[in-house]
């Protein structure tokens, strides 16, 4: 069950417009990282998003390292948050709404390379109530480097009262 009425969200309608342009997905990217300056300090890139799955790049360079000169966790969880995020905006069905309720990763080996950040759930797991997203960082080798999940709290969007 992705949005209820088959129509696309905002976000995932703005990503099918942009993407169309040179420079799409960094233009898109961009755009989130406004919305969620955060965001914006590990410099993600949005390559690929669908229903339910998006893909999020960041670079390994200076401003992103630890003191062994790998990618920081922290911001790898920064990378895996935004596709998380952009994720369910572009698939949840319009009749709902989510917030974050926590996260929970496990470093499994070192990130010495650019990193690609995978967000993903299955369609039926849009129903009120906990749900689990799985998250992965993968290296150019691909190598899971982080590995988790993150908890969403989806609840029913209150009625509109008309006047």
């Amino acid at each position: 069950m992705s949005n209820t009425n088959n129509k696309p969200t905002k976000v995932m309608s703005l990503y099918n417009r942009v993407t169309k342009l040179p420079f799409g997905n960094k233009i898109f990217s961009i755009m989130v990282s406004r919305m969620a300056p955060y965001f914006a300090t590990v410099k993600p890139m949005i390559s690929e998003l669908n229903v339910n799955r998006c893909v999020c790049l960041i670079k390994k360079r200076k401003a992103v390292h630890n003191h062994i000169q790998t990618v920081h966790v922290i911001a790898i969880c920064n990378g895996l948050e935004m596709a998380m995020g952009v994720m369910a905006e572009a698939s949840i069905p319009n009749h709902l709404r989510w917030i974050p309720k926590g996260m929970s990763v496990d470093y499994t080996a070192k990130a010495g390379s650019d990193i690609t950040c995978i967000a993903e759930v299955k369609p039926e797991q849009w129903v009120p109530g906990d749900m689990l997203v799985e998250v992965n960082a993968y290296d150019t080798d691909g190598v899971v480097v982080v590995k988790g999940t993150i908890k969403l709290w989806i609840s029913e969007k209150p009625a509109k009262i008309s006047t």
